[in-house]
């Protein structure tokens, strides 16, 4: 039952408080057309936009070079004015965005698949978490490439410049999030005699504050991912690599 209880709550809010980080080195640019800087060997988007996206795709994040695809959110209010990730006050109305896993103050070049719009974020957040998205925009830079009206969109992602190695650092797998703590430290305690280490991160949603169980502490992105494979494989979660930040 716990672990239902997980699966049915794991995409519940996108965003962590956490401890405020340096400020940003580069700053995102200005809406272009998709084309004028995009790198030649990017795979090409959906060929046909009213079927189903393709499956997510994962390279490793060097700057310059592919990074990943797939679909892209937005979120603005409630969330404007409260705290991001690193401990910035989210405004909506900059060019910024939550990601699972790249550090913060990467900028990256986000290009809309549907009509090759392009932007650049500088990732100051944590999320989506929520099955099959890879990044969530604020309101500005959803509006850059005209994904408002949508919600969502089917995007390319490339790394324009990062502050730290976007494949390596410490990263774990989050399993579940819960509004009662003692269901999450339940779980803890149940997943600990199997994948130690084990923790549990607190995220002051609008919604209420979500207690976010992670497993494991891993050096790369990728073995990290394959936690990930074996714990949705075995035990049935619902699970997403993030990057565990101090």
């Amino acid at each position: 039952m716990l672990g239902a209880i997980a699966l049915g709550v794991a995409g519940c809010g996108s965003h962590n408080n956490a401890s405020r980080t340096p400020a940003h080195s580069a700053t995102p640019q200005p809406s272009t057309t998709a084309g004028s800087t995009t790198n030649s060997n990017a795979t090409p988007g959906n060929p046909n936009p009213s079927g189903p996206p393709p499956a997510i795709e994962h390279q490793p994040a060097i700057a310059g070079q592919y990074v990943e695809e797939g679909v892209a959110s937005w979120y603005g209010v409630p969330f404007n004015g409260r705290h991001t990730s690193n401990g910035e006050i989210y405004d909506m109305h900059t060019m910024t965005a939550a990601h699972r896993t790249l550090p913060f103050n990467t900028i990256v070049r986000v290009t809309n698949l549907r009509n090759g719009k392009a932007t650049e974020v500088r990732i100051n957040d944590r999320g989506p978490f929520v099955a099959n998205r890879i990044i969530d925009l604020s309101l500005a830079a959803s509006q850059a490439i005209d994904m408002v009206g949508t919600g969502t969109a089917q995007v390319r992602l490339e790394i324009v410049s990062a502050t730290a190695n976007p494949t390596t650092g410490a990263f774990g797998v989050q399993v579940g999030a819960f509004l009662q703590a003692e269901n999450a430290n339940r779980l803890k305690a149940q997943l600990e005699q199997q994948y130690p280490p084990v923790s549990v991160a607190t995220y002051d949603s609008p919604n209420g504050t979500f207690y976010r169980v992670r497993v494991g502490r891993i050096a790369t992105e990728e073995a990290a991912q394959a936690l990930a494979d074996k714990l949705h494989t075995e035990q049935g979660y619902t699970t997403f690599v993030v990057r565990i930040d101090n």
